[in-house]
């Protein structure tokens, strides 16, 4: 059994989908962001000194991080979604496994924490924009035929890049990147991407 320590309105979101895709067995433990901070509750802090989500505790561990918490479920219970090591599509598939954490979600976060300086933030506005649309158009532009990234099912690295494919889309950013639009689209019509949705409900 995976217990998922989940985090609403948060990354946590892409590991209870994961595990409506691959059937495990879970159980979700509900924790709610402050109103007024938007942070995570002291209660996360008990389990990790970090005190974030998403975390599981899985096999008698905890194991905290997004890429590794997918990486571990996968090789349990779907090693298919994941490319044979040694092959060009499993070196594609460690690239973007850490691109979605180690480089896109660097301007998005940075475009969040700057906005919120005002006036004083303005100058670094453009580097950002600038960064926002290399990393979006990337990940617009290396989709497969097929919709999918490295394998032409869904795979790891589609979980992975999901999160920030979906801000992209609430930046309204559709008209500019189509085919992550339409593989957001995608993601959202999967029946286990809409039980993982209920199940996390605010």
């Amino acid at each position: 059994m995976i217990t998922l320590h989940h985090l609403n309105r948060s990354r946590s979101h892409r590991i209870l989908w994961l595990l409506e895709e691959v059937g495990a067995e879970y159980n979700v433990v509900h924790y709610k962001r402050d109103e007024k901070t938007n942070l995570a509750p002291p209660e996360l802090m008990a389990l990790h000194p970090l005190g974030k989500s998403p975390m599981i505790q899985m096999d008698g561990r905890l194991v905290t991080e997004s890429a590794a918490i997918v990486e571990v479920i996968c090789a349990k219970h779907a090693p298919k979604m994941v490319p044979e090591a040694g092959t060009s599509a499993y070196i594609q598939h460690l690239e973007l496994m850490h691109f979605a954490e180690g480089s896109a979600m660097t301007p998005i976060l940075l475009q969040l924490y700057v906005s919120r300086l005002g006036e004083a933030g303005k100058p670094l506005h453009p580097r950002i924009d600038q960064q926002l649309d290399a990393h979006y158009g990337y990940m617009n532009d290396i989709l497969r035929d097929s919709g999918h990234y490295v394998l032409d099912d869904l795979s790891a690295a589609d979980v992975m890049l999901s999160f920030p494919a979906e801000i992209a889309m609430r930046q309204r950013r559709q008209d500019d990147f189509p085919r992550l639009a339409k593989f957001v689209e995608a993601i959202h019509g999967r029946p286990a991407y809409q039980r993982a949705t209920a199940i996390g409900a605010d």
